[in-house]
């Protein structure tokens, strides 16, 4: 069985070049303290026995002769574990700094397109008997939504299918003929659907331009000023990851009437305005951020793409941390009613549209190109993850950590994923953009003190 990409998850596939990576990282760490005999082997023969429940993982990509049209996934191919499935180890002590340094190295390199788009690195070398498991999985397979809906099928999450079996059919590569065939029909179903496309997209503009008004101290959308987090990205990645309570955000989100959502935004906003401080020596114009926005949210989805963008005001001109708070939940609620004016599916649906070679051609362009950013400044995700405790093969999951990829013109990534009470932070960056990834994390951790004790809290959290 064949099935054609997204035009979204084509995208993501065009965009990717030699200095921007299109993976995404899912990184487990498992305590086997208490569950002997955990270990590599182990692992590996777990995920062979569950491999059938992960359909994605199964996933070959197929290109279409003459790439006239976007790409097919080929649903069921054999997979060498062999290759997909490795064990690293870090250096001592084998504590945080030297796991992030290890996600750091696996997430440098790209994917090899001639095998299913995924790998697991299995780390040992850690400290009190726990591993890691470091998932590098392409972004055209699954966005946040669908991973944590696949990861909830590979681990021991309650009411999880469980069923495991060692085998499963291979299907049979499409002949040529084949392929041009679905891909002719396809392009006719997309001529007639053009029209009507078209007048969405009118309709939507039109929508955001009768609502559209300058909003003092917010950032004008595509107009996102120069920083230094803005230049051609290098190859080399970077990590860097802390851990918040939960429970801390919440109540302080509470206590401030604001969503979890609009405390990561204001925690990014003062940990960015600290750093733009450091190395741009000011920070006296708010930033434009993107907010990945989940169209698709059923737990039954555990491939594919369904996105749209949010554009939202970071207020890091600003000193008062009230103020990084209010100023981001107005930014954010201005960017929401945009997305829904314009339409939330309207991107994903002219990306469709997109001529493979051409598009990829403009890509590499655009990636090389030293011309200022002209959409963001900076992507910043908020993805709840699971919030019943999971276990991998009897061996309890004590972190989830996700990052998504780099984008053009921006050499940060930061990307939160809740998991059993805790709110993990993670940053995925250049080897060019900070002297370490941790004054990043640090900066949060220290914006949302900030925060705390601004609004009458105590500013020591739940270590």
């Amino acid at each position: 069985m064949v099935k054609r990409l997204g035009g979204w998850d084509a995208v993501l596939l065009y965009n990717e070049t030699p200095n921007l990576h299109q993976h995404t990282l899912k990184v487990a760490v498992i305590d086997a303290s208490d569950c002997e005999g955990f270990g590599f082997d182990r692992f590996r023969q777990t995920l062979a026995r569950r491999l059938h429940l992960l359909e994605p993982l199964r996933y070959q990509l197929v290109e279409i002769p003459g790439r006239f049209h976007r790409a097919m996934w080929l649903e069921n191919c054999d997979v060498d574990l062999d290759y997909h499935v490795r064990r690293m180890t870090i250096s001592p002590p084998g504590g945080r700094r030297e796991l992030d340094a290890a996600i750091g190295e696996v997430a440098g390199t790209p994917l090899d397109r001639s095998r299913p788009l995924w790998e697991f690195h299995f780390v040992e070398g850690m400290a009190d008997n726990r591993f890691a498991i470091i998932g590098k999985v392409h972004h055209a397979l699954a966005d946040g939504v669908a991973s944590a809906n696949l990861l909830a099928r590979g681990t021991d999450l309650p009411n999880a299918p469980q069923s495991e079996r060692d085998d499963y059919r291979a299907d049979p590569i499409p002949s040529d003929a084949q392929l041009i065939r679905y891909a002719m029909r396809n392009h006719v179903d997309h001529l007639k659907e053009l029209p009507r496309l078209v007048w969405d997209t009118a309709k939507g503009v039109r929508r955001v331009r009768r609502k559209s008004t300058s909003t003092p101290g917010l950032a004008r959308n595509f107009h996102p000023p120069a920083t230094f987090l803005n230049h051609v990205v290098s190859p080399g990645r970077t990590f860097a990851s802390a851990t918040l309570e939960l429970d801390d955000v919440k109540a302080t989100g509470k206590h401030l009437g604001v969503t979890i959502n609009d405390m990561v935004l204001a925690i990014s906003t003062g940990a960015l305005r600290t750093l733009l401080l450091k190395y741009d020596g000011h920070a006296d114009e708010p930033l434009l951020c993107g907010v990945p926005m989940s169209i698709d949210t059923s737990p039954e989805r555990i491939s594919g793409n369904a996105l749209g963008t949010v554009l939202v005001s970071l207020p890091t001109h600003v000193s008062d941390p009230l103020e990084w708070v209010r100023l981001s939940r107005i930014g954010a609620m201005i960017g929401k009613e945009n997305t829904a004016l314009l339409g939330p599916e309207l991107v994903s649906r002219w990306a469709s549209y997109a001529p493979p070679a051409l598009t990829e051609w403009m890509f590499r362009r655009i990636a090389i190109s030293d011309s200022p950013n002209r959409l963001i400044n900076v992507p910043v995700s908020n993805v709840p993850g699971p919030q019943q405790p999971a276990r991998i093969d009897g061996a309890p999951i004590e972190e989830f950590l996700s990052v998504g990829p780099l984008t053009f013109g921006v050499g940060v990534n930061i990307t939160v994923w809740s998991y059993v009470g805790k709110l993990n932070i993670s940053v995925l960056a250049d080897d060019a953009t900070f002297d370490d990834p941790h004054e990043v994390t640090r900066a949060m951790v220290d914006a949302f003190a900030h925060i705390r004790q601004a609004a009458g809290l105590p500013a020591e959290m739940t270590p």
